[in-house]
């Protein structure tokens, strides 16, 4: 039977129990992740390297090891530090920001006189607020602890990026072309802002976003200085993004452009990675050099920018040519030992005693981690606002085409809790309830608009299943027996080209109202 619009808000208002069984449905495999990973086991590699949203990764070689850090935006805690020892398996080592400061936008991650720098801007007020400025964050011990960010101003420019020239001194490399010298202790800049790059210009007929210089990273080789930048801007067409090279014998230029500009594009929307760009130069333990950079892969926006790793050759001249194609076939590995396991699990049984790595608040308060309390499995979520929208909801980051996420809940009278697919306050998918009747979250709208508290509360299921673009959902009053919610829901146009702010789709829970939601076993699964 077609149910129609008002059948479907009668369904929306009833009881939790209302709802036919949906026979079919699969048993849970408890424990089971497979997430993608880009190692297949016989020397060769897949990308992408670090799968789901991955933005504007920097990577520094340290001796042996190789860490990474990328943008994280309105997600916090932010910062996320990766360490690898061949460039393809990577593990979580921490976050190196708390405090929220914005939209955190390009980082660079760099090491000097033994001690780590983070560089980067952000946005005060969402992504695509006119209010922005320039950090540093600093550590002695990569693993942490970090420093509260320290303003260093900048309001104008984004992407910082650190260098030190053959004068010794410090610089920051910035959007458009300009530069600044920093203090002996790089918490601090000196004098003004010059101008040393020009940029290279594409083709007009070209299918780009706009032309946003940006992104420089400075490798020094051979007597050369190389800048690595961006143009083309990192979303819109899928043939924008590119990886442009100039190179200068001073790090105060005159810098000369590649004549194999760009030396990556995608130019055509039949590739299987978009907008490929914004890169950094890294060398492997056998003299190997490879960029590290983001894309997005064809028809799947909803999944963010994905870190990409492409072989690079250098050439007789000094310049180099990008040697991995569109990066949709497998790879011959770098050189070194691999860390296992590759990632994190997403699950979490929430024994911790905290919040784990996994996890990160959706442009949170200055006090938002009071919310949470933990113990015997068990992760209390005190409510806030209305719905997803104002809640400030918790959310992992997937890499899987499809995948499915489960949790249990008990939610408090008064309290209001759910399980959705999260981009950001104005749109997002899933189911919420009250302990009694549930509220269906679709576009960022609710149906019905509120959800009246509940004197009772009650405890139940959520299953999300994300399927490549559809978004199914089952619900349980005991673990065991499932239901099918009446709606399924598309989501594929849940990105940044829709609603702006460079966001991926996350798996997330959120509590809103006045009262408490305990979530228990919170598991993930990739699909085939």
């Amino acid at each position: 039977m077609r149910m129609t619009s008002w059948m479907a808000a009668l369904c929306l208002m009833a009881p939790l129990a209302a709802y036919a069984k949906d026979a079919d449905e699969p048993a849970w495999k408890r424990g089971v992740e497979h997430q993608r990973q880009a190692d297949l086991g016989d020397g060769t590699f897949l990308n992408p390297v670090l799968a789901g949203d991955r933005p504007d990764p920097s990577v520094l070689k340290d001796g042996d090891d190789y860490y990474l850090t990328l943008s994280s935006f309105t997600a916090y805690p932010g910062l996320p530090v990766w360490h690898s020892r061949d460039l393809i398996n990577w593990q979580p080592v921490g976050h190196a920001i708390t405090k929220n400061v914005g939209s955190i936008w390009a980082p660079d991650l760099v090491k000097h006189q033994g001690r780590y720098y983070i560089y980067f801007p952000a946005r005060v007020g969402g992504t695509e607020s006119p209010r922005r400025s320039n950090f540093v964050v600093w550590a002695d011990d990569i693993r942490g602890p970090w420093s509260e960010p320290i303003d260093i101003g900048l309001p104008g420019h984004i992407d910082p990026g650190h260098a030190v020239g053959e004068d010794g001194k410090r610089y920051l490399f910035l959007s458009a072309g300009d530069y600044v010298q920093l203090a002996d202790d790089g918490l601090s800049t000196v004098g003004e802002v010059k101008h040393v790059y020009d940029g290279w210009r594409y083709p007009e007929s070209w299918d780009v976003e706009g032309y946003a210089q940006e992104g420089p990273k400075i490798t020094f080789r051979n007597g050369w200085y190389y800048m690595i930048t961006a143009v083309g801007g990192t979303a819109g067409p899928p043939t924008g993004h590119m990886v442009i090279v100039a190179r200068s014998r001073s790090i105060h230029g005159p810098w000369q452009n590649a004549p194999n500009n760009p030396v990556v594009r995608t130019t055509s929307r039949d590739q299987y990675w978009w907008s490929r760009g914004h890169a950094t130069l890294v060398e492997d333990a056998a003299g190997q050099w490879w960029m590290i950079y983001h894309g997005y892969e064809r028809d799947f926006w909803t999944l963010g920018r994905q870190a990409l790793l492409d072989p690079i050759e250098w050439t007789d001249d000094g310049w180099f040519v990008a040697k991995g194609g569109d990066l949709s076939r497998p790879l011959r590995k770098p050189a070194g030992k691999a860390l296992s396991p590759h990632g994190m699990a997403l699950s979490d049984d929430f024994r911790g005693g905290g919040l784990g790595p996994q996890w990160a608040f959706y442009d949170p308060a200055p006090e938002e981690s009071r919310r949470l309390t933990f113990g015997d499995g068990v992760m209390t979520l005190q409510g806030k606002g209305t719905s997803p929208r104002d809640s400030s909801p918790l959310g992992v980051i997937a890499g899987d085409l499809a995948y499915q996420f489960e949790v249990e809940m008990d939610v408090e009278p008064g309290a209001q809790g759910g399980a959705v697919l999260f981009y950001n306050d104005r749109l997002y998918a899933g189911v919420g309830s009250n302990g009694e009747q549930f509220v269906m979250h679709r576009y960022g709208l609710e149906r019905p608009g509120k959800l009246a508290p509940s004197t009772k509360g009650g405890k139940l299921w959520l299953r999300v299943t994300h399927n490549r673009h559809i978004l199914t959902i089952h619900t349980s009053t005991d673990g065991k027996a499932w239901t099918k919610y009446p709606v399924q829901m598309e989501v594929s146009g849940y990105h940044h080209n829709v609603a702006g702010g460079f966001l991926a789709l996350k798996p997330s829970l959120y509590a809103a109202g006045q009262g408490r939601v305990h979530f228990r076993n919170f598991r993930y699964r990739a699909l085939d």
